[in-house]
């Protein structure tokens, strides 16, 4: 099924972000994680996609397994960067003849061995040329990226609204947005995405604290802003990991509950492989 005919059966949609395990790791690894997730009846999961495609056939083999064993709506996360056509298109060739109808188009980051990586040489510059080119080859079903608080590489927000209605306009069908940590942030971005005629469902990426260093990482990697509720937290429990945990993931419960009562399109939850963490939290939320 594609993930965009479930917006019509219901509201919100639930769905988690897996990512495969390190190639020195064996792949069966994320199996448990797996049947730990699916018990929590997501609508679908996610499966990353490495920096300059790196885990590309363990993606694949991943989701192909939730869709044709678990019997799991699955998006496959598809990186453009560095990629010709022609290895864009075997790859979704791949992708159909394991059932997969769902793609989620990125850019991607470059290759981390490549030093002032040029994007200009690459067949797919930016997203929206892959986007583009998947919706010009089949009727597979594509969700994008979304960045409330602006695009890393976007100097003002503006512009980055401007180029996400681009991105959306080249056959988006849906998207999910970048973790970020403050409520007010996500309902901003809706309000002002609306108001540029982004009309597509927009799914709410909700990642839970669960210890010091992770949160310390995420903000210099990604940029999200640190709401002063958050930051006292992590100054109160930051040295005792398991208090860390419980009050990081009663933030995030309020995160998730809040979001819900809004009536937002969905919710997509970045679990870090870590199912027991994020069934609690939909406990806490009456999801489970």
């Amino acid at each position: 099924m594609k993930i965009s005919n479930l917006f019509q059966q219901k509201k919100p949609v639930i769905s988690f972000e897996i990512f495969p395990p390190k190639i020195t790791a064996p792949v069966e690894t994320i199996y448990q994680t797996l049947e730990g997730l699916i018990k929590l009846n997501p609508d679908f999961i996610s499966v990353t996609y490495g920096a300059g495609g790196s885990n590309r056939d363990r993606t694949k083999e991943i989701a192909s397994t939730i869709k044709n064993r678990y019997n799991v709506e699955t998006l496959a996360h598809l990186t453009c960067v560095g990629q010709t056509v022609n290895e864009i298109d075997q790859i979704l060739e791949g992708l159909q003849q394991e059932n997969i109808e769902n793609i989620l188009a990125l850019r991607g980051d470059p290759p981390a061995d490549v030093q002032n990586y040029d994007f200009s040489d690459s067949d797919f510059k930016y997203a929206s040329d892959l986007v583009r080119h998947i919706k010009n080859k089949g009727n597979t079903c594509v969700a994008a990226a979304a960045y409330p608080e602006g695009h890393a590489h976007c100097r003002r927000l503006n512009d980055d609204l401007n180029w996400l209605k681009f991105k959306v306009d080249q056959g988006v069908d849906f998207l999910i947005t970048q973790l970020y940590f403050d409520n007010r942030v996500f309902y901003n971005f809706i309000e002002n995405a609306r108001r540029m005629n982004i009309n597509c469902p927009v799914v709410a990426g909700v990642m839970p604290v669960l210890n010091a260093k992770q949160v310390k990482r995420i903000i210099s990697l990604c940029g999200a802003s640190m709401p002063a509720k958050l930051l006292i937290i992590v100054d109160k429990y930051g040295e005792n990991p398991e208090d860390m945990e419980k009050a990081g993931l009663e933030y995030a419960s309020e995160q998730v509950r809040d979001l819900l009562d809004s009536g937002v399109d969905g919710v997509h939850l970045y679990t870090m492989n870590k199912p027991q963490q994020i069934t609690e939290i939909l406990k806490n939320v009456g999801r489970a």
